[in-house]
């Protein structure tokens, strides 16, 4: 039997760093993964995304070349470069968190709970006072008649050539991204939606705006429709408002959400589970005392650095979680933090909203992405920030400016005095602060 400080098992984004700072403390760290470092985000999600995402804005900036005074007499996508780059990327980054683990020990293999606080792996049995379950989640399918006649977003990024038609089902993050992406690189793109709106966490008015963006660039977006079957030849069969339709690709991406991935012999340790993922409470601490559950694996959000927030938490650290930002690596891209417009009037709360367009932002005039939106919802009384939701141009590194108001209690009065560099695309929200 091997005695360490703390287990941790997965070693996505909060595991690897929950494991690094834990190491930094001095701790007897043991992490065990059955994957690649990196888990999902580094290696299947994240990281890969981000790099087809810039090549997809490459992609457009080049077919858009000529308002610039830049002549390009033909745009030719070499797939196999796009992909092959994208692996780059992501060996590049894995090799880099192998070497920000330096101290840690990591265990390749699965890991499974023999009791409380004793795990097995690789043939060896670990104990310790604190074990971290980290293990993230995986695609989810849809239980429809021919649903193995899709892809998931996984396999996605293993594609050696360009479909031509592509249907997505699934107008999440996830999907629209993918959307966007291949889109941009020629594929003709049809999103399945069965919300009323693509992007349901996100605020209407910005799904909005992404949703119009995307479809003057030739994707077609089909909302409030359920995808009933999946034909062999690649059709999709949906039903909307009551009436039947048809779609038919080359591939087609099931883009429907994801599911927490448990270790084995959870009920031999005696922690409890619900229908989303293992349970816990603020502390992230599941039934058993001194084991936790952090990041994709307890559903209470599945985003990457909420993951390596929670883990900081479990280690002492006070994190604000209820400020917690997300985006959306589109062109153009989306972001949010808190509430929407639409939990503002649920909660019946005394808010108001400042809409900001970015034409009238010179960065972006000068970018030739003028077409965006910032929204931020305030209390009326006291300029509390509640929420502020952006499309647009850097969208997804806007939203930090609002993200540590709110975290440091800051008022839209601490935003005004500060003063934003001119021409900057950060000029908006302080537009947004002073109507």
């Amino acid at each position: 039997m091997t005695e360490a400080d703390i287990i941790i098992i997965g070693a996505g984004p909060g595991g690897m760093d929950t494991a690094a700072a834990a190491c930094a403390m001095g701790k007897n760290v043991v992490l065990i993964e059955k994957g690649s470092i990196g888990g999902t985000c580094l290696n299947r999600g994240c990281i890969p995304t981000k790099a087809l995402a810039r090549t997809a804005q490459i992609a457009l900036d080049a077919k858009d070349a000529e308002s610039f005074g830049i002549g390009i007499a033909e745009m030719k996508v070499d797939f196999g470069r796009v992909m092959e780059r994208k692996n780059e990327v992501v060996t590049a980054l894995r090799e880099g968190a192998v070497m920000g683990l330096k101290g840690v020990r990591i265990v390749e293999g699965t890991a499974e709970f023999t009791a409380p606080h004793t795990v097995a792996a690789a043939g060896e049995e670990f104990t310790a006072p604190t074990i971290i379950i980290a293990t993230g989640s995986a695609p989810s399918r849809l239980p429809i008649p021919g649903a193995e006649y899709a892809i998931d977003s996984d396999s996605v990024l293993e594609i050696t050539e360009l479909p031509h038609r592509v249907t997505i089902i699934g107008g999440g993050v996830i999907g629209i991204e993918f959307a966007s992406i291949l889109n941009a690189l020629g594929s003709e793109v049809t999103v399945v939606e069965y919300c009323k709106e693509i992007l349901p966490p996100f605020d209407k008015d910005i799904a909005k705006r992404l949703r119009m963006a995307l479809s003057k660039r030739g994707v077609k977006i089909l909302t409030s429709a359920g995808v009933t079957e999946i034909k062999a030849d690649g059709t999709v069969v949906y039903e909307s408002k009551g009436k039947p339709g048809e779609v038919t690709g080359d591939m087609v991406i099931m883009a429907v959400g994801r599911r927490a991935v448990m270790p084995e012999g959870l009920d031999k340790a005696g922690i409890s589970t619900g229908k989303r993922g293992i349970e816990v409470n603020d502390q992230y601490e599941t039934s058993v005392p001194g084991v936790y559950a952090i990041g994709d694996v307890n559903a209470r959000c599945m985003l990457a650095h909420a993951a390596v927030a929670q883990g900081k938490k479990v280690l002492g650290e006070d994190v604000d979680m209820n400020v917690v930002p997300a985006a959306v690596f589109s062109v153009p891209e989306c972001s949010m933090v808190g509430l929407t417009e639409e939990q503002c009037k649920e909660q019946g709360l005394d808010y108001k909203s400042v809409k900001v367009p970015f034409r009238g932002n010179g960065k972006a005039v000068a970018m030739g992405e003028a077409d965006g939106l910032l929204k931020l919802l305030t209390e009326s009384t006291t300029g509390k920030i509640l929420g502020v939701h952006i499309c647009g141009p850097h969208a997804a590194d806007l939203i930090t400016e609002p993200a540590l108001a709110m975290a440091n209690g800051l008022t839209t009065e601490a935003i005004a005095r500060t003063i934003h560099a001119h021409p900057t695309l950060g000029e908006v929200l302080a537009s947004a602060v002073t109507r």
